[in-house]
């Protein structure tokens, strides 16, 4: 069936892990790094296609090498690149809009960068070397980076678009800041009766969960629609599904499965199993492809997105780059936001005419969302290998792990994440476990009569921020969440890491001083 497209697309609240890379992945500290210095690329204009995480990612790594006053960047939106993971949790309260921004825009001018906001990029020139913007003016580049991210499909509901091309007033996109803006500007209306006071949620993907829980601490009575047989279809399998099923109805959400929306009218959401969902509004999170369009009509190599060899080089053209959702390596394309960064790291050494290679990931995705605990690492309804796996449907949890050769190469973890920081850096190293241990991490953790957190201790070199590479040891290094933000970046990608950033500060060895910072990550650019 054909699909439309409306908004922009946004990384759901994931992280993923390297199998191998070439290069560094760390946080970097772009006040601090002393310039790379490199004779070969002296003069070259790097002109960066998106204003999304992948594009902010890598304009940091390339004023780290000395590259900002070289670097252009054409961003669509308005606003400065931001942390779109975390739009559902301005949807929710729990953070303000302007704490999204990833970095101010005082700071790109500072660093010489140009950053064109508002700019609309429709045509790369490939032979004069230019891209045209929709205003018709044109940008030379020597070397092109496409960070265009993916498109949000609009599922085929009849009645959604109106005769002249607009949605209908009760229908929201649920993609970029300004369509959270709109959102809540719907829900804080004034009069009683101008307030929805209840919603659908069209997908029941990450994304999806995460929007119903920040509308159902709204006060929001919430529905999900999902056309597959249970929640997060594409991470976990049925019985974890049936268990999140469970979950979100205690939370006040009800969920339709194998159901597709049909027709919104006046009477409410159809849907193709008879039902009728009477609502003031409906929130579309279904689905989305990477953004090609440019590469396309540029006649690149476009398979799902744009094809790159391990420089992200396109096949094709050796001055045009992409990284991100709008990439494909090695016949895969992401959407997530560690992969991405770990991208523009390896770009940005090539950029900088350095050898770096890029090499793919191992993906965990976390999803947030209040009192709604899951993490997925790799593909565990994919992968071979002897099944670990305990269940309590009663108290809502799931937890299975795929073992391999006494390594763990998948698993998916339900309602009870107290040892994920074990479960993930066994996973992240591939570490050779005996055997009980596998079924021993499955097991709650145990509160130790000297403890007054019962969380497990993290060595110093196990990895906190999957997003920018970030030890538990360099956390405990920072005087501040504010330094570790700066410093590491560190809770600026999906957050997942907050909570363990936290726990870290807080017990980090006695005589050491936090500078002024509430253990809170609420108003910051987590």
């Amino acid at each position: 069936m054909s699909e439309r497209t409306v908004g922009r697309a946004v990384s759901e609240a994931s992280v993923s892990r390297p199998t191998q890379s070439r290069t560094n992945r760390v946080g970097l500290d772009t006040d601090s790094l002393v310039p790379h210095e490199s004779g070969s690329t002296s003069g070259r204009r790097i002109v960066v296609v998106g204003g999304g995480m992948a594009a902010a990612r890598l304009v940091e790594g390339l004023v780290a090498r000395g590259l900002g006053p070289q670097t252009t960047v054409l961003a669509e939106e308005q606003h400065a690149p931001y942390n779109r993971i975390l739009l559902s949790a301005v949807l929710e309260g729990t953070h303000r809009p302007g704490a999204l921004a990833l970095r101010e825009k005082q700071w790109y001018a500072d660093k010489g960068v140009d950053l064109r906001l508002d700019s609309l990029v429709v045509d790369i020139h490939r032979e004069r070397h230019e891209v045209e913007l929709a205003d018709r003016t044109t940008v030379r580049y020597d070397q092109l980076v496409l960070a265009t991210g993916a498109i949000p499909s609009l599922p085929p509901i009849r009645g959604v678009v109106r005769a002249d091309g607009s949605l209908d007033p009760r229908v929201q996109a649920f993609r970029s800041l300004d369509d959270c803006g709109r959102l809540l500007a719907l829900l804080d209306r004034q009069g009683v009766h101008d307030q929805p006071r209840n919603a659908v949620i069209v997908g029941g993907g990450l994304l999806g969960l995460q929007v119903a829980r920040a509308l159902a601490v709204r006060g929001i009575e919430t529905e999900i629609v999902e056309g597959r047989d249970h929640l997060l279809s594409s991470q976990v399998g049925a019985s974890a599904g049936k268990v999140l099923k469970r979950s979100m109805a205690k939370l006040g959400t009800q969920v339709y499965l194998g159901a597709r929306a049909t027709r919104l009218t006046d009477e409410g959401l159809k849907l193709d199993n008879g039902y009728t969902l009477e609502t003031d509004l409906v929130v579309l999170t279904a689905g989305g492809r990477p953004r090609a369009n440019l590469a396309r009509r540029a006649e690149l190599t476009v398979d799902r997105g744009v094809v790159v060899d391990d420089q992200l080089r396109s096949v094709d053209d050796p001055d045009i780059y992409a990284i991100g959702d709008c990439a494909e390596h090695d016949s895969t394309v992401t959407g997530f936001v560690s992969p991405a960064w770990e991208q523009a790291g390896v770009l940005a050494d090539v950029l900088a005419g350095d050898q770096a290679t890029y090499s793919g990931h191992r993906v965990v995705a976390r999803l947030r969302a209040t009192d709604l605990d899951v993490c997925v690492l790799g593909e565990p309804e994919n992968e071979a290998g002897e099944v670990v796996e305990i269940a309590n449907p009663v108290k809502g949890t799931h937890r299975k792990l795929v073992v391999r050769d006494g390594r763990i190469v998948a698993g998916a973890l339900v309602g009870d994440l107290s040892r994920v920081g074990l479960i993930t850096q066994a996973f992240d190293r591939q570490t050779v476990l005996g055997e009980h241990e596998a079924g021993q991490l499955l097991l709650p953790e145990p509160v130790s009569t000297g403890s007054t957190t019962g969380w497990p201790a993290l060595p110093d070199d196990a990895e906190v921020c999957a997003c920018a590479g970030v030890s538990a040891g360099r956390i405990r290094a920072c005087r501040s969440l504010e330094d570790v933000r700066d410093t590491t970046r560190a809770t600026t990608g999906c957050g997942g890491c907050a909570p363990t950033v936290r726990q870290l500060l807080a017990t980090r060895p006695s005589g050491t001083q936090l500078s002024g910072t509430k253990l809170s990550l609420e108003g910051t650019t987590s």
